[in-house]
C-alpha cells in the first residue's frame, strides 16, 4: 500500500498536541475515540445529552460535550454520525464552531462527494475509512494489530491535510496493517457499489432466490436454509482468509466443478449489465439523490422494503434453527464483549 517511510516518520506526528473531537459514538465513533485516546491523543466526544450513546461514553471515561462545543475546542473534528444525520448536524452545529485551519474528517465520503456538505475554504477536509466495523477496529487495536484504512483529501487548506489524515489513521492502528491513499470519489462510489451489487444487495437476493427455488421445488425449508444461507459463512471465511485459491483448495472436486461450470450461468451477461447500470447510477449521483429524497420524505419506501425483507420465510426458519446453535454469540453478548 502506498504509504511511504517519509509519511510514517513526519506526517504521523501531525496531530501531536492537537485535540480531536469525535462527533457520534456509535460503532465507529466509539472505536475511533478509544483507539485514539489509547494512542495518546487528546480526545473529546461530541454528543447530545439525551442521545442513546451518552451514558456509554461516560462509562468509557469520557466527559461528552455538545457537538458545537466539542467542535469549537478541537483542531480536528471527526463526523461519525450516520450519513443521513450529518448534513443538518454539520450545518447547524459543527460548521459555525470550526476555527480557521482546523480539519473535518469523515469515515465515508458520501456527503462530501455528493455535495450534501460543503466546508468553507479555510478548513481541511479529509477521509479515513477503516475497512472493518467498529468493534473489529477496536478489537484488532486492543490485540496489538490494526485494520487497513483508506485515506483521502478533498480539501487541503493548510498544506497539512494528508499528514493529519495519516496521523489519525495511525492513531486508529491502521498503519499496523497498511494505509491506501484514494479519493473521496473512489471510496464513495466503490463502497456503494460493493454494498449494492455484492455484499448486501447481491448476496441477500441470491440467498433468498436459492432458498425460494428449493422450497418451491418441494424441499424442506430447513434443508434449504442450511444449503443457501448457513453454509455461506464457510465459503466466505475461506475467501476472506486466502482468496479463490484457498476456497478451491478446501471444497470438494464436485463442488469446484459446479462452481466453475455453473457459476457463470447465474452471474451471466444480464447480471453484469445490471451491475454496470448500478455503478452508473452511483457515479452519476442518481442513487444519492434518490436516497436523500427518501430521507426527506420520512423513508416510506425504505421502511416498506425492509419490512418485506424481514417477513420472508427464511427469517422464521433461520431463527428457529439458530436458536439451537449454541456456538452462536447472541447480539447482546457481542455488544457486551466490545
Amino acid at each position: 500500500m502506498n504509504t511511504s517511510t517519509v509519511h510514517q516518520e513526519s506526517e504521523l506526528r501531525s496531530l501531536h498536541g492537537k485535540r480531536v473531537a469525535i462527533v457520534g459514538y456509535g460503532s465507529q465513533g466509539r472505536a475511533h475515540a478509544l483507539n485514539l485516546r489509547d494512542s495518546g491523543h487528546d480526545v473529546v466526544v461530541g454528543l447530545r445529552p439525551e442521545g442513546p450513546s451518552f451514558a456509554r461514553a461516560v462509562a468509557d471515561g469520557f466527559a461528552p460535550l455538545a457537538p458545537a462545543e466539542a467542535a469549537r475546542s478541537a483542531d480536528l473534528v471527526a463526523m461519525l454520525v450516520p450519513d443521513s444525520a450529518q448534513p443538518a448536524l454539520y450545518r447547524d452545529h459543527v460548521a459555525p464552531a470550526l476555527r480557521k485551519g482546523s480539519a473535518v474528517l469523515f469515515a465515508h465520503g458520501f456527503n462530501v462527494h455528493y455535495g450534501q456538505i460543503r466546508a468553507s475554504q479555510d478548513v481541511d477536509v479529509v477521509l479515513v475509512a477503516p475497512k472493518g466495523p467498529g468493534d473489529f477496529v477496536r478489537r484488532q487495536y486492543s490485540d496489538g494489530h490494526g485494520v487497513p484504512c483508506l485515506v483521502a483529501v478533498a480539501q487541503d487548506a493548510t498544506g497539512e491535510a494528508l499528514g493529519r489524515a495519516m496521523a489519525y489513521a495511525h492513531g486508529l492502528g491502521g498503519t499496523r496493517a497498511g494505509v491506501l491513499q484514494t479519493t473521496f470519489a473512489e471510496e464513495t462510489e466503490t463502497d456503494l457499489f460493493g454494498e449494492q451489487a455484492v455484499l448486501l444487495g447481491g448476496v441477500t437476493e441470491l440467498v433468498i432466490a436459492g432458498f425460494d427455488t428449493l422450497v418451491d421445488a418441494g424441499y424442506q425449508p430447513e434443508v434449504a436454509y442450511f444449503e443457501c444461507l448457513h453454509e455461506l459463512k464457510l465459503i466466505v471465511d475461506l475467501l476472506y482468509e486466502g482468496g479463490l485459491a484457498r476456497m478451491h483448495h478446501f471444497v470438494s472436486e464436485t463442488a469446484k466443478y459446479g462452481d466453475l461450470s455453473r457459476g457463470p450461468r447465474i452471474v451471466d451477461a444480464n447480471v453484469r449489465a445490471s451491475m454496470r447500470t448500478l455503478l452508473e447510477e452511483i457515479r452519476s449521483g442518481a442513487f444519492a439523490t434518490e436516497w436523500v429524497l427518501e430521507n426527506q420524505a420520512g423513508r416510506p419506501r425504505y421502511e416498506r422494503l425492509l419490512a418485506r425483507d424481514l417477513a420472508h420465510p427464511i427469517e422464521k426458519v433461520g431463527a428457529s434453527l439458530r436458536a439451537r446453535m449454541a456456538w452462536l454469540a447472541r447480539p447482546t453478548e457481542r455488544e457486551a464483549a466490545t
